[in-house]
């Protein structure tokens, strides 16, 4: 009876452990933010100079230049998941369900990018693709969303709220060049800014 109880308050002991540890350890997800708002805001300035007659090339070049960033995006995310994993907290219950977060976020980007790449080829409209950001800035939204719940964080709901606020205004120019400076800025908002705030508050000892 004595070791059940012992046994019982050492699981106690062992969840309270768990919940401590998921709520005081930092998001480690800073990095990979960063890199998405590097890169795919650059793709995102490249498809304007395309559309504005800047860079003179095939207009075939416009969908090659994204698949590049897919793929530069991919190749980073790996090192930098492979970097992640040795940093304190990152078994943590809050790195866990942000990071489940963000890679569906990830996987659901990419299928609606392949599904609207689908769409245009088939009807021959490519005007489709300009709906990509407003997707895109929903997605980012809905993560932020979890981050904020998980770890009770003012600003992560304030940038959820950006993105929200920004699929609407990329929406607004959806027939406009502009657009893709507009979703680089709001990029830059809620992707740049935010990931090197989360890099800043990374932990340098166990937590």
């Amino acid at each position: 009876m004595a070791r059940d109880t012992q046994a019982v308050q050492d699981d106690i002991a062992y969840l309270r452990g768990l919940a401590h540890e998921g709520r005081n350890a930092p998001l480690l997800a800073g990095p990979i933010l960063v890199t998405a708002g590097v890169v795919f805001g650059a793709a995102s300035l490249g498809q304007w100079a395309i559309q504005a007659g800047v860079i003179n090339v095939n207009p075939w070049a416009q969908l090659w230049l994204w698949v590049a960033a897919g793929m530069i995006f991919a190749g980073v995310l790996t090192v930098l998941i492979g970097r992640m994993k040795t940093k304190p907290g990152f078994n943590s219950a809050s790195n866990r369900s942000v990071g489940a977060a963000w890679e569906a976020v990830g996987y659901g980007i990419f299928v609606t990018w392949l599904a609207l790449v689908a769409l245009s080829v088939k009807t021959g409209n490519w005007s489709w693709m300009a709906v990509m950001p407003t997707a895109v800035l929903v997605a980012y939204g809905s993560a932020w969303m979890i981050g904020a719940a998980m770890t009770r964080t003012r600003w992560m709901s304030l940038t959820a709220l950006a993105s929200y606020a920004g699929a609407v205004v990329v929406a607004w120019f959806v027939a406009d060049a502009l657009i893709f400076p507009v979703f680089t800025a709001v990029l830059v908002d809620v992707a740049l800014v935010p990931g090197l705030i989360l890099m800043r508050q990374e932990p340098s000892e166990i937590v």
